[in-house]
């Protein structure tokens, strides 16, 4: 499951747009290399955010499987292959862009993220999709108290907090567990994934009086480097809770991504 339910608006890179990915990138099927590349692009078949191409030059030998069909992708046709490491098999996982696609993208493939077991941006793992290189995150320790009500119910009251600002997302209040009261919380098996943050380690609803609100709070506990300011901390969804910051009730905002 992943964390992208909103776009994130990129008012620099217009669809279709090609630049360098001035890191190394590699990804593995079966705890095998399917590719390692210095040379790869990124490519933005949506605002959202962009994905990955890599010359086939730097596919290990004999990765590729031509499947002998090709499709518009959008940005240009693309000739779909199939992946083969040692005994793995992922039919339908990578497209190798054809001569209409931008001269950049000649020559390099386009891969079905979930095809591949892990991604690695130099040495570290990377999560759902290409971080954006226009997108960021920024934590900011804060003497902002922070008070979480569902119904008149008061599920968390804070003096302190983390803010987390995400390119193009809401502010986030992150709280430490103690002034959280996970009593009145219900723990779920929901397990979201963000490019920028990582894996999500805990989700929690909140039922009263046969009213469920289902998965309004989260934590990481073991972020990527960019969010170990919030590292084992809780915050709730803006869009689903009664959020009082230095006692003003913030208005709820519209459905987007945690």
């Amino acid at each position: 499951m992943t964390e992208e339910s909103v776009l994130r608006p990129s008012l620099i890179a217009p669809i279709g747009h090609v630049e360098p990915v001035p890191r190394r990138i590699r990804g593995t099927i079966g705890g095998r290399v399917a590719f390692d590349t210095r040379r790869a692009l990124y490519v933005w078949e949506w605002r959202a955010y962009p994905q990955w191409s890599i010359p086939v030059e730097d596919m290990a030998e004999g990765v590729l499987v031509d499947e002998g069909h090709t499709e518009d992708r959008g940005v240009a046709s693309a000739r779909r292959h199939g992946l083969r490491v040692g005994s793995e098999v992922r039919a339908g996982a990578a497209w190798v862009w054809a001569d209409d696609a931008p001269e950049p993208l000649r020559g390099t493939v386009r891969f079905e993220w979930d095809a591949l077991d892990a991604w690695f941006e130099e040495d570290e793992p990377v999560f759902v999709h290409p971080r954006s290189p226009y997108s960021r995150i920024d934590t900011r320790r804060s003497s902002s108290s922070v008070r979480v009500e569902i119904d008149g119910v008061v599920l968390a009251d804070a003096p302190h907090c983390v803010k987390l600002y995400e390119t193009g997302l809401p502010t986030r209040y992150y709280l430490d567990r103690g002034y959280v009261d996970l009593s009145k919380l219900r723990l779920s098996d929901t397990v979201t994934g963000c490019a920028y943050k990582g894996m999500t380690s805990s989700y929690w609803s909140f039922v009263n009086d046969g009213a469920t609100h289902e998965d309004i709070a989260w934590a990481y506990d073991y972020p990527t480097n960019q969010a170990t300011g919030v590292a084992g901390m809780v915050t709730f969804y803006n869009e689903r809770v009664d959020l009082y910051v230095d006692g003003t009730l913030l208005p709820r905002t519209s459905g987007a991504a945690k």
